[in-house]
């Protein structure tokens, strides 16, 4: 088993990105960790602890982290995952509280717990991994690996430059890409391509109770047509840790722009690396038929657990 701490910003995304953590073979959540980004970090925490419940995850701990950026503004997608972050999808108030203490403190204790065995899985504005590096840079080096969903080589979504991971914060993004360790960057590239198309949701509605979930959050998050629809950004990042046979994934120096007019957020990513360590692996390819039948198999694991 994997062992995985999840770092996010519920979100329709990251609640379909959570619940294929619930359901994935081999992977072992061990805690989820919170980010203002979608939504505020009160909405997102609240979203995280339902999900907890909802995906009967056990007592996992779920620990708040960074209301907002390092340095700016902060930058939300309200207009994409409506008021309670969750799109059309209701799930009963959460009854257990967050853990204790920061998220960043569960970071570095849960890697410090374990050194080497726990993946990381960023899939929200990457504050809380810039202050845990910060803070004890030590996690470099005790993570088993980093993998993202964040930033792109050819395109942006919250503008044409940027995707909205990075633009959120991209001090904290360009800290945790010069920190040391190899980023497995899954951006735009890679998760434009894995749509909930009509076939991919017909799928979905025989899941029982996940359907609940699954079923209003993906139709509200875009129009769903036989050939195109929403994209599940998120989950591609845990696709890739529960099997990294799904990606295509070639080395790259990535920098991110922090001072561009026009192209703030943006990930530089160069594959002609001339003699540079490269500092990610980024990702080119999605193998997007074996992706849906790998999602939609852990999807129904988790479905006959929920009943």
């Amino acid at each position: 088993m994997t062992k995985v701490l999840i770092d996010c910003d519920p979100g329709i995304d990251d609640a379909m990105a959570l619940a294929l953590a619930a359901g994935a073979p081999g992977l072992e959540l061990v805690g989820v960790t919170t980010v203002g980004g979608n939504a505020d970090l009160a909405v997102t925490t609240r979203n995280a602890l339902a999900l907890r419940e909802f995906l009967d995850l056990g007592d996992i701990p779920v620990a708040p982290g960074s209301p907002g950026a390092l340095l700016h503004p902060v930058v939300r997608a309200g207009h994409v995952h409506g008021p309670t972050g969750l799109g059309d999808a209701v799930l009963p108030e959460p009854v257990r509280a967050a853990a204790d203490g920061h998220a960043v403190d569960l970071i570095i204790d849960t890697l410090r717990a374990a050194p080497g065995e726990v993946t990381l899985i960023a899939i929200g504005p990457l504050t809380n991994l810039a202050l845990a590096v910060r803070k004890e840079p030590r996690v470099v080096e005790w993570a088993r690996d980093l993998v993202i969903m964040g930033g792109s080589w050819t395109r942006g979504n919250h503008n044409p430059a940027a995707e909205f991971n990075m633009l959120a914060d991209p001090e904290a993004a360009a800290i945790v890409f010069e920190s040391g360790w190899t980023v497995r960057m899954l951006g735009l590239d890679v998760t434009l391509t894995a749509v909930i198309n009509a076939e991919v949701l017909d799928r979905m509605r025989p899941l029982g109770r996940l359907a609940e979930l699954l079923v209003p959050a993906a139709t509200a998050y875009g129009t769903v047509t036989a050939d195109a629809g929403p994209a599940v950004h998120d989950a591609c990042a845990v696709a890739y840790a529960m099997d990294p046979t799904l990606v295509t994934m070639t080395p790259a120096v990535v920098n991110v722009e922090t001072r561009g007019e026009y192209t703030r957020g943006m990930t530089v990513v160069d594959f002609r690396t001339d003699g540079r360590a490269p500092n990610a692996l980024v990702g080119t390819r999605l193998e997007v038929d074996r992706f849906w039948d790998a999602v939609l198999a852990a999807y129904g694991r988790l479905a006959e657990r929920l009943g």
